[in-house]
């Protein structure tokens, strides 16, 4: 498993808690849940992503 991969994801949680954080701290707490589901879209996104390779590479491997 990549390690940057991790790293990344640990990257955009802090950066989107601080944004939060920010957020509601100003009364924008619609603005800031916005915020919280971008990130967790991005994030998943890039979480299918690694499945889907590795699905790609089992079935190489399997492969004849």
């Amino acid at each position: 498993m990549d390690v940057d991969l991790i790293f990344k994801i640990a990257a955009i949680g802090v950066i989107v808690a601080v944004i939060n954080l920010l957020l509601q701290k100003s009364g924008r707490d619609e603005l800031a849940l916005m915020t919280t589901i971008t990130a967790l879209v991005v994030v998943m996104m890039v979480v299918v992503q690694k499945i889907s390779e590795l699905f790609s590479l089992i079935r190489s491997l399997f492969s004849f």
